[in-house]
């Protein structure tokens, strides 16, 4: 076992002295290579989902949804109870606003927005229902805005506690183990 362990160690030892770093490459041979790497130019991968560079749009005229606020907390609310709350938003852009779709982050959640197309300076809304039939504890649903807007994704959210009603409490026994 001795003589395995020293031949591992000499193996070693020798792999390490003979691996250094022999570069052989001349200085003339580095900058042709480094040449010909910039002068090669990208492949262009023809992606519809992709706008070229050269098609981009000007978003200076884009419509703006600034929303008064993006975030309501509706504290606790006892499980069963129904939450509605109304976002409401202006048009800050220079085109009519249109929402394209809105979609919640769970069925518990349901939103309802302005369908027509709401004028520079002026006010739209986004009412959101949240159901707390079934849900427990802490609860963020969110609800995705998509628009003709810049950016044309938005996001609005509600918080909360649900507090619930079937939890048990210590008894003559002792106190009980929630799982």
């Amino acid at each position: 076992m001795k003589k395995n362990f020293l031949f591992a160690l000499a193996l070693g030892a020798a792999m390490t002295v003979t691996s250094c770093d022999q570069n052989n490459t001349t200085e003339a041979e580095a900058t042709a290579a480094e040449t010909t790497a910039t002068a090669e130019q990208p492949q262009q991968i023809d992606n519809p989902n992709v706008v070229p560079t050269s098609q981009t749009t000007s978003t200076e005229n884009a419509a703006v949804m600034t929303f008064e606020e993006s975030e309501y907390d509706f504290g606790t609310i006892k499980q069963g109870e129904v939450v509605e709350h109304t976002f409401t938003f202006t048009n800050t852009g220079k085109t009519p606003l249109v929402i394209e779709s809105a979609s919640a982050s769970c069925g518990c959640t349901a939103p309802d927005w302005t369908k027509d197309p709401v004028a520079p300076g002026q006010k739209g809304e986004v009412k959101v229902r949240f159901d707390s039939n079934n849900k427990a504890g802490q609860q963020a649903p969110t609800v995705t805005i998509r628009a003709n807007t810049e950016p044309n994704i938005v996001r609005i959210a509600m918080k909360g506690n649900v507090a619930t009603s079937s939890i048990p409490t210590a008894g003559a026994d002792g106190p009980v183990r929630l799982n």
